[in-house]
């Protein structure tokens, strides 16, 4: 099995384009605005802790050695609280039952993905399964806030639909991986002042993150008398 090109059904390059195609199809209708609304605050939420935890990592040297945690994997959050909802959404044509088993279906695909990141030794256990657990969290909240209010998802027609993942289709096909580690690699040294991110290695040689420091200039000019 390619787990490369599994693990690119969590990367943020096409993840976060389907999360903006759920924001549209739920504000697309009037009945389900509220819903759009939920949505977005769910999700807002998860982004900002998968993000916290990794600029506190790479700053700061804020994470676990005896769990090997520094920080929620990005790719499992990312795959369990996107893919279940988009799924639900684009299955409104389906019956109850089949509407069921796809969504079931879109939460094995997030647990695929989590594991390949294994596979891969991009995480540890503890990140993947933090990372599933908070993804998880949200859409199954967002899942059932919708069924207590037996919201009224509005059929796709065929046509709709194709339109619609015309550019996750793209978006695989072109395989291009979303630069977000880097990027919060630079906030991260800009923000704590740092040399360099601190990294898992940094972590089990057990180097204090203050070592990383950036240390301020001192003035070498000599006295003047």
């Amino acid at each position: 099995m390619d787990w490369h090109w599994l693990t690119f059904f969590g990367d943020s390059m096409l993840l976060l384009p389907c999360a903006v195609l759920i924001v549209i199809l739920l504000l697309w209708k009037a009945d389900t605005r509220r819903a759009c609304w939920q949505w977005l605050l769910l999700f807002a939420a998860a982004g900002a802790m998968v993000s916290v935890s990794k600029l506190a990592f790479m700053g700061w040297g804020i994470g676990s050695r005896h769990y090997d945690f520094t920080g929620f994997s990005g790719h499992s959050a990312l795959s369990a609280s996107i893919w279940p909802v988009l799924i639900w959404i684009l299955c409104s044509r389906a019956s109850f039952g089949w509407r069921l088993t796809a969504v079931a279906g879109g939460y094995l695909l997030a647990l695929v993905i989590g594991f390949s990141r294994l596979v891969l030794h991009a995480h540890s256990v503890s990140e993947v399964i933090a990372g599933l657990t908070l993804g998880y969290t949200i859409s199954t909240s967002f899942l059932l806030m919708q069924y207590t209010r037996h919201t009224p998802i509005r059929p796709l027609t065929y046509s709709q639909m194709s339109a619609i993942l015309v550019l996750p289709l793209l978006l695989i096909v072109q395989g291009k991986k979303a630069p977000t580690q880097g990027l919060l690699e630079q906030i991260a040294v800009a923000v704590a002042q740092v040399k360099r991110p601190y990294t898992r290695a940094d972590l089990h040689r057990n180097l204090p993150a203050k070592h990383l420091a950036v240390q301020p200039a001192t003035d070498a000019r000599p006295v003047q008398h």
